[in-house]
């Protein structure tokens, strides 16, 4: 199935590894231009390079949290492709801690980056966006259940699926879609941090994929083909969800 994404414009933030990296390059895979955001100069520069260059991509040293960053991405898709189609907001996980011990610093970073960064980022992308336009999240399991050791985690990624939501039903009627991914256990670098954090990474890894009814993490790949196809034409009418992407751990419906 042909996607519809040849030459179509996406920026991906957060993308100079993990799944956002892997969302890129699904996208620029089927045809896309991509403008990806890290905050390191030397992590977007080697991105950039592994997408096969500025043909297909350009990359923007910037953080979620800074001000001026959604102007910042535009502006890059604008000048080095001169169109945007869409946004995938991606952002590392924050960092573990159980309510009792993590401090306000801690919150109110992550706050900025997670949460009002995400918003700011969204927002910047609704004024851009014509017909056909989406906006997709990179959100969580805990937006449906708290992970334990994660309190940041679940204390922000649902207000930003609720402001997802919303967002869908603001923009709708434009013709702009919104949607969210909520990854599972993928093989990342960032799960095999929280695996190890455990103090037994290999039992970690053991309970987790017990749970999920195809005994296995799921690989980088695997979630970038996802966010390809929902960021897609071919999702055409899909909006106001939140994928699971998790080998069927999320047992409701």
């Amino acid at each position: 199935m042909d996607l519809g994404l040849r030459d179509r414009v996406y920026i991906v933030t957060g993308a100079t590894r993990g799944l956002g990296f892997a969302a890129a390059r699904e996208l620029v895979a089927d045809g896309a231009k991509v403008v990806v955001s890290g905050r390191g100069e030397k992590p977007v520069a080697d991105a950039v390079a592994r997408l096969g260059g500025s043909a297909g991509a350009t990359g923007v040293v910037a953080d979620n949290a800074d001000l001026r960053t959604p102007e910042r991405l535009v502006a890059a898709a604008r000048r080095d492709f001169g169109r945007l189609d869409g946004m995938l907001i991606s952002v590392g996980g924050p960092p573990a801690g159980t309510a009792d011990v993590v401090g306000d610093d801690q919150w109110r970073a992550a706050f900025e980056s997670v949460f009002l960064g995400a918003v700011r980022l969204s927002r910047a992308a609704a004024e851009e966006l014509g017909e056909g336009g989406v906006i997709g999240f990179v959100l969580s399991g805990s937006v449906y259940e708290p992970i334990p050791g994660l309190a940041i985690s679940n204390g922000l990624r649902p207000g930003l699926a609720g402001h997802a939501k919303d967002l869908a039903g603001r923009l709708g009627p434009r013709g702009i879609r919104v949607v969210g991914l909520v990854p599972g256990s993928i093989d990342t670098d960032r799960a095999r941090e929280l695996d190890a954090l455990t103090g037994d990474p290999g039992a970690a890894r053991a309970r987790l994929t017990e749970r999920i009814p195809l005994r296995r993490y799921g690989t980088p790949e695997e979630f970038g083909r996802a966010a390809a196809f929902l960021l897609s034409p071919a999702a055409s009418y899909l909006t106001g969800l939140m994928v699971p992407v998790d080998g069927g751990a999320r047992a409701e419906y």
